[in-house]
């Protein structure tokens, strides 16, 4: 046999002794490793089985992987200059003032919110800005807020707004990418600067009585389980319904999920939709507060003034909540769905943003009757203004029976006649991404009549 024979012969029978060893290591190792995979399954099958009942330690786990998924999406979800829920695609070029019939229209000035900026803005009726407020939650922010590491002002902005007789100004800031979302509530005066603060995590909506008090919604983490109702698993977040005084300070505050537990209309529970039980913990979503006053409150037997409004978005119901009792003393649930903003109009009548209900692809304004859900009004655009806002938006019925309209999706303010007709429309002006292509959300929007304003405050706007 050749030089070269001999080696590869010796390389062969190298090769094969190699294989040898590594069979007789797997025959050994084969045992162990079945151990190793036997343990894992039944560790899997236990902690599936702890977390299905809900035994310790589910809850931790269930915390830390909300926690983490909660991180994961704000580290890469939220890094553009347009985060995709305070912007929209725009659905036409044109901006401001596109429909006005001074004849016909309720005239005055409208305050609106933008998600451009955290700033809100009073334009007159030609769409000139009157009077604008801005104030960033970096310079309202300090440690005794419930907020330990608030957002970057980008991922902020103001949700709603109230203007004061005097010009000073209500804002509610909430943020994304961070849940709960809840910033706080800020009063500043019309120069911007702060005249008190309350930095609990208020969101989505407040109410002013007339008594000066400020009714707000706040949320908050909660891991205890709530008997009888097993299936709102903790962590939850739960929202709170808090009385403010004139200055800001904190009278009261109501765990709504809890009145709502303990009330008739406890079985409405059963309604959380499976995505918000299989992981979100937002069971209520509470995203409206109405004060009931004297001149709402005389046309439903169920109603006394100071009690509160609610819209509950995740089940689908309007609720009054009796304050001092510390109940919900009334709820119904009708042809709306995911709706936003519940008024009560003097009437007796009930109107809210139903922003699923209407045809595919559509929204609508209803207002009906709550003691037989008899639907006495409704605008839902038509094809030549098409209508639709997936989240947010409200309405505000006009001295004149016309109705003010925010749109937020389409960041688009209307008023319209009983008849349907438009008579008043403005687009935000504001746009962005690469090519000017998306438009900023109009979350709330608030017609004002000059006369119910300060003399000295009116004399310093614009126009």
């Amino acid at each position: 046999m050749t030089q070269a024979g001999l080696q590869e012969s010796g390389v062969a029978r190298q090769r094969r002794r190699e294989r040898s060893r590594a069979a007789r290591a797997l025959a050994e190792a084969a045992p162990f490793a079945v151990l190793v995979l036997a343990i894992g399954f039944l560790a899997f099958v236990a902690g599936s089985f702890l977390t299905f009942a809900g035994w310790f330690p589910a809850n931790h786990l269930t915390e830390a992987f909300r926690g983490g998924q909660a991180l994961l999406e704000k580290a890469t979800q939220y890094d553009t200059p347009w985060p995709n829920d305070f912007w929209q695609p725009a659905r036409t070029e044109a901006r401001g003032v596109t429909i006005y019939d001074p004849s016909r229209a309720f005239n005055g000035y409208t305050l609106y919110t933008s998600g451009h900026a955290q700033k809100a803005f009073l334009i007159s009726m030609t769409g000139e800005v009157a009077h604008e407020w801005q104030l960033p939650f970096s310079a309202v922010w300090d440690e005794s807020a419930a907020v330990e590491s608030p957002q970057p002002d980008q991922l902020m902005y103001i949700e709603k707004a109230h203007l004061l007789p005097d010009g000073d100004l209500l804002a509610l800031y909430v943020a994304i990418g961070t849940s709960p979302w809840g910033m706080g509530l800020v009063r500043m005066n019309q120069d911007s600067e702060v005249v008190w603060k309350y930095l609990q995590q208020a969101h989505h909506e407040f109410d002013v009585g007339a008594d000066g008090k400020v009714y707000a919604l706040t949320h908050e983490i909660r891991t205890d389980r709530i008997a009888g109702h097993e299936h709102l698993a903790p962590p939850r977040i739960d929202d709170y319904v808090v009385v403010l005084s004139p200055e800001g300070q904190e009278l009261k505050k109501v765990w709504l999920l809890g009145a709502l537990a303990r009330s008739p209309y406890a079985t409405m529970l059963s309604a959380v939709p499976w995505y918000i039980a299989e992981g979100k913990g937002d069971y209520l979503h509470t995203n409206s507060i109405d004060v009931i006053g004297p001149d709402t409150a005389g046309g439903l037997p169920f109603a006394a003034p100071g009690q509160v409004l609610l819209s509950l978005r995740e089940i689908g119901a309007v609720a009054i909540l009796d304050l001092e009792r510390e109940e919900i003393v009334w709820a119904e649930r009708g042809p709306w769905l995911r709706q936003h903003d519940a008024d009560l109009l003097s009437n007796g009548h009930l109107m809210l943003f139903d922003n699923e209900g209407g045809p595919v692809g559509t929204s609508r304004v209803l207002e009906f009757d709550p003691k037989t859900l008899a639907i006495a009004w409704s605008y839902a655009g038509d094809d030549e203004h098409p209508f639709y806002s997936r989240v947010r938006s409200g309405q505000e019925r006009l001295p004149n029976g016309d109705t003010l309209i925010t749109e937020s999706d389409g960041g688009r303010l209307l008023e319209v006649t009983p008849a349907g007709g438009i008579v008043w429309e403005y687009l935000n002006p504001e746009r962005g991404g690469e090519a000017g292509e998306l438009i900023p959300i109009v979350s709330w929007g608030q017609r004002i009549d000059p006369a119910t304003l300060e003399p000295g405050f009116r004399e310093t706007l614009k126009h």
